[in-house]
């Protein structure tokens, strides 16, 4: 009876080895334009698969063809860029110095210097913890409108205008395009705006309340210090000016569980729909700023920090205008593009009650 154990204990052990080794290979098989599309069709929440995109090694077809194909599957514009930058970042680490060894026809065999590496395009933030940096995963705030005056945050945080719009995702560019795509995801977006803001839209009144909010009623980032330190990059981001801009920390405002609210400010009700530079976003914004140490290492460089311990709660690292007066094009801030995109962008974290 014992050799029959053993033997059945082998074959098991051989056929769990055998298991191990294909899970390893299928976890190292790269991502692909339909894998993201089948993330975002079972919808998964926009930073999730942000953050999986920039944490797997990835093999993307980024011909126009295949971009325009991405954005009617429902592909926002947040997981399109995280494609780019790490589409980018594997051709920038592809260089001759280290992926032509082994061949003769390189130009690191022939003697020539490799060129540099590309920067990436996108702004990045990273968290500096215990000697080590890790990268956050880049949010794009969801664009929301109420009628309900920008006093403060806690008072939009119990507006259910403001938070069904943010927690469905509606109100920014992706909104605009799921009403021309013929897909589920789009179209149960589009009924979802529809029922939200008819009570806003019936009555045409000069100006709105804008809000910003991200999603989820948590970041998946948590800190374990209360003194977090972040260094942050948007030198090379397309469109913007880097010295006309710098990070901030800020407060986000859970709201009925369903979202964290950034910030928000009035303007006129179509002024997301502009595309001239028109719109002072910034001169009357509301938010929950904390102060901050900057160092300034070089043009949109900066190491930053909070100057007094943050207590327990949900945090994002923003990109704010260093001028108050700054115009933004509502198009670019609804679009997500050039200056819109600085202001869109959040990296949000939170900071753990055991937190030291």
């Amino acid at each position: 009876m014992t050799r029959p154990i053993f033997k059945a204990m082998g074959t098991l052990t051989a056929i769990g080895m055998i298991a191990c080794s294909l899970i390893a290979q299928q976890a190292q098989k790269p991502l692909t334009d339909a894998d993201v599309v089948q993330m975002v069709k079972a919808g998964l929440g926009e930073s999730v698969v942000v953050a999986t995109i920039k944490a797997n090694p990835g093999n993307y077809d980024m011909s126009p063809d295949q971009l325009i194909a991405l954005k009617k599957a429902g592909v926002t514009q947040a997981e399109m860029d995280a494609i780019v930058a790490v589409t980018n970042g594997g051709a920038a680490a592809a260089t001759p110095a280290n992926a032509g060894a082994g061949t003769g026809n390189t130009a690191a065999a022939a003697g020539v210097s490799a060129p540099p590496a590309r920067a990436s395009r996108m702004p990045s933030v990273a968290l500096m913890q215990d000697g080590n940096s890790q990268q956050m995963p880049l949010e794009k705030t969801q664009l929301a409108q109420t009628k309900t005056k920008p006093t403060s945050m806690t008072a939009l945080a119990g507006d259910s205008v403001v938070t069904e719009a943010i927690q469905a995702g509606v109100g920014t560019a992706a909104y605009g395009a799921a009403s021309h795509i013929n897909s589920g995801v789009g179209s149960t977006t589009v009924q979802q705006a529809g029922s939200i803001f008819s009570g806003v839209l019936s009555k045409r009144k000069p100006t709105v309340t804008y809000v910003w909010g991200v999603p989820g009623p948590a970041s998946a980032t948590a800190v374990q210090t209360t003194m977090p330190k972040f260094a942050v990059n948007f030198a090379n981001t397309p469109g913007i000016n880097p010295d006309e801009f710098a990070p901030m920390i800020v407060k986000l405002t859970p709201a009925q569980n369903t979202c964290r609210l950034v910030g928000a400010t009035q303007g006129k009700e179509d002024a997301q729909s502009h595309n001239a530079a028109d719109w002072e976003v910034y001169s009357s914004f509301v938010e929950d700023q904390v102060a901050v140490t900057l160092q300034k290492t070089k043009p949109g460089e900066y190491e930053m920090s909070p100057q007094a311990a943050l207590l327990p709660g949900e945090y994002a690292v923003v990109l704010r205008p260093l001028s108050k007066t700054k115009k933004f094009s509502g198009g670019d801030v609804s679009r997500a593009q050039g200056d819109g995109l600085m202001f869109d962008s959040v990296w949000s974290f939170q900071v753990s009650d055991n937190a030291q």
